[in-house]
C-alpha cells in the first residue's frame, strides 16, 4: 500500500515499504513515522501485539532505516494524513547509521552539499510535489488549448539572446552552445503547426549570484502564429491563473507543510494589470529609485513594481536598446518594442518574458546586422520571414521562479531537485 491511498484500506492489513522518518517509545508503546515517498504514516507498535524481538527492534530503529512494516490501517484524525497503522510485523532491510541531517538546525551550505539527502525532508518533499503539479498543469493547459509539444535542440550553433551568456562546447571540431532558449526553433515549428511549445532545460552562463538565478533551469516556451503581443498576454494570464488554481486544488497539504499563506494565491484571477515601461519608470521614481528612462530593471526594481499589485502585472513596451534583436518594433514608439514581462506579486519579479516577433525579412536582417551577429548562422531563421511570414508571438515561463513564487521561497535553490548555481555543481 502507498501511504497516500490509506483511506482506501481502512480496516485491512497492509504493508508499507519505506524509511523511518522519526520514532519514539514510551514504556509499552512505540510510535514510528514511516515515509514512502507518497506521504508519512504514524505506525503504532504495542508491546503485547508483537513478538518481544520485534518490539525491541522497533525501539532501536534509527532515522532513515529502510523497513517494510505490516499492520491494520485505522482512521485517526490526530495522526499525520488522518490514518495510522497498528503494527503486527516489521522487517528491517538496512539500519542506517549516523544519518547527517538531524532535526537540529543546519546551515544552507551543509544542506546543499547534502542535497541528495535533504530531499528526504518534509519541507523539500512538499516543495517537489508542488513543483510536479506546476509542471503537470503547464502541460495540461497547453495540451488542452491547441498547443503541440515540439522538442527544441539543447545543442545550438548560435545564440538566442547574446553570446556572452552561453556555455560553449566542441561539436566535432566546430563550436556549439548549450541552449539559452528554444524560441527560435519554436518560431519555425509554429509556422508548421500554428501553436506549439517546447519544454526543457535551458542554460545561462551569466555570473549571477542572486536568489532568482540558476545556471541550469527549466523553461516552457509557447509560440503562436497569427498572434499579436496583446493576445499573447491574454494567453499568459489564463495560463498562470490555471497553474495557481491547480496547485490550490491539489496541493493543500503540501502548502500547509511549508506554511504558505494561500490567501494571496487565491486572489489570482484574470485580467492582470498592464502598465507600460514608461509608467513603471515613473512608479519607481516616485518610490525613490534613481532609475532613468532607458535603464533595464533588475531584481530590486521588479520587486518594487510587483509589490504595488496583488496580482501578477505586465510591464509592456521596453526600450529596444536592451531587448533581443528579434522583437518587433513598436509602431507607436520606435524606441520601444512590442514585448511584456510578467512580474509575480509578493516581490517575486519576472516569471515570464515574451512579446511579438519581427516578421518582416528586411527589418529582421537589419537587426541581425546591427547586433553584429553572423548572418550565415541565422539564415534559416531569416528564411521564416521569406516563406509565408505572419504576425507571431510567444513567451517563456521559468519553472523555478514560478515554484519560488507559489511556494513563497526565499531562494530558487529549493525549487529544483539538484540546483546548479554559480559556485555549486555538487552533488
Amino acid at each position: 500500500m502507498y501511504i497516500d491511498k490509506a483511506a482506501d484500506y481502512v480496516g485491512q492489513v497492509q504493508t508499507i515499504n519505506g524509511w523511518v522518518y522519526n520514532s519514539r517509545s514510551s514504556g509499552r508503546v512505540a510510535f514510528v513515522l514511516v515515509r514512502d515517498g507518497s506521504g508519512i504514516m504514524q505506525c503504532v507498535v504495542a508491546k503485547g501485539d508483537v513478538e518481544e524481538s520485534t518490539f525491541e527492534a522497533v525501539r532501536h530503529l534509527t532515522q532513515e532505516s529502510s523497513i517494510s512494516i505490516t499492520g491494520t490501517i485505522h482512521a485517526e484524525e490526530r495522526a499525520p494524513g488522518g490514518h495510522e497503522m497498528h503494527v503486527q510485523k516489521i522487517e528491517v532491510h538496512q539500519a542506517a547509521m549516523d544519518y547527517p541531517i538531524t532535526p537540529k538546525e543546519h546551515g544552507v551550505d551543509f544542506l546543499m552539499s547534502n542535497r541528495h539527502l535533504w530531499l528526504r525532508s518534509k519541507r523539500q518533499w512538499a516543495i517537489m510535489r508542488i513543483r510536479a503539479t506546476i509542471v503537470k498543469s503547464i502541460r495540461d493547459y497547453l495540451d488542452d488549448n491547441g498547443f503541440l509539444l515540439m522538442d527544441a535542440p539543447i545543442l545550438s550553433a548560435n545564440a538566442c539572446e547574446g553570446s556572452s551568456t552561453l556555455f560553449s562546447t566542441d561539436y566535432f571540431g566546430i563550436p556549439a552552445y548549450l541552449s539559452q532558449s528554444g524560441q527560435l526553433y519554436n518560431e519555425a515549428t509554429a509556422m508548421a503547426f500554428g501553436r506549439v511549445y517546447c519544454f526543457g532545460p535551458a542554460f545561462r552562463a551569466e555570473k549571477s549570484k542572486t536568489r532568482r538565478h540558476l545556471t541550469e533551469f527549466w523553461m516552457v516556451e509557447p509560440e503562436m502564429a497569427y498572434c499579436n503581443w496583446s493576445q499573447n498576454c491574454d494567453v499568459q494570464e489564463e495560463f498562470v491563473t490555471y497553474i495557481v488554481q491547480q496547485v490550490l486544488e491539489k496541493r493543500r497539504e503540501e502548502l500547509a507543510i511549508i506554511e504558505r499563506d494561500t490567501s494571496p494565491l487565491e486572489k489570482i484571477a484574470t485580467p492582470f494589470p498592464r502598465i507600460s515601461y514608461d509608467e513603471a519608470v515613473k512608479l519607481l521614481q516616485q518610490a525613490g529609485s534613481p532609475i532613468q528612462w532607458g535603464d533595464d530593471f533588475g531584481g530590486d526594481e521588479e520587486t518594487l513594481i510587483s509589490n504595488q499589485f496583488e496580482r501578477p502585472v505586465f510591464v509592456c513596451s521596453y526600450p529596444k536598446s536592451f531587448k533581443a534583436f528579434y522583437m518587433k518594433t513598436n509602431p507607436a514608439n520606435p524606441q520601444t518594442v512590442l514585448c511584456a514581462d510578467l512580474l509575480a506579486p509578493e516581490g517575486y519579479g519576472e516569471i515570464i518574458g515574451g512579446g511579438q516577433r519581427e516578421d518582416d525579412y528586411t527589418l529582421l536582417l537589419e537587426r541581425v546586422r546591427a547586433e553584429g551577429l553572423a548572418e550565415a548562422d541565422y539564415q534559416w531563421y531569416l528564411d521564416l520571414r521569406k516563406y509565408g511570414s505572419v504576425p507571431h508571438s510567444g513567451f517563456g515561463l521559468g519553472v523555478e521562479r514560478t515554484v519560488a513564487w507559489i511556494c513563497k521561497l526565499p531562494h530558487v535553490r529549493e525549487t529544483v531537485p539538484f540546483p546548479r548555481l554559480l559556485e555549486k555543481i555538487y552533488p
